[in-house]
């Protein structure tokens, strides 16, 4: 079974791109724009990984992270960080990596590979 991928951003460019990557590499993708909406995706989609933007309207990513490690799901999510503020990008503690934009699109599907497998 393919493993799933949340992809957080609130440009629907990034998801699009990100999740057309993914996709091609055999991995299933669901996208939300922000962290509420990530919130809920977490709930119904259960993923294997979440590639985290850290600047978004509403629950932006730090946000979203210390309701995640409230809930204790940190540890059960591996994240990684793709973000427009290089400043920023270290803004997740518990991220497994941190990308600025615009990225390196082999980049991103390395450290993805090697923290889910295929």
């Amino acid at each position: 079974m393919a493993k799933k991928i949340l992809i957080v951003d609130d440009d629907q460019n990034i998801c699009d791109y990100l999740s057309d990557i993914l996709t091609e590499a055999g991995y299933v993708t669901v996208t939300a724009g922000d962290g509420d909406a990530a919130m809920k995706a977490i709930e119904q989609e259960n993923p294997d990984l979440i590639t985290l933007d850290i600047e978004m309207p509403g629950v932006s990513g730090p946000m979203f992270n210390r309701k995640l490690t409230k809930k204790g799901t940190d540890k059960a999510i591996p994240i990684i960080v793709i973000t427009g503020h290089p400043g920023f990008k270290y803004a997740i503690p518990n991220a497994v990596a941190e990308f600025d934009k615009p990225f390196e699109p082999k980049d991103v599907l390395f450290k993805v590979q090697s923290t889910l497998g295929k």
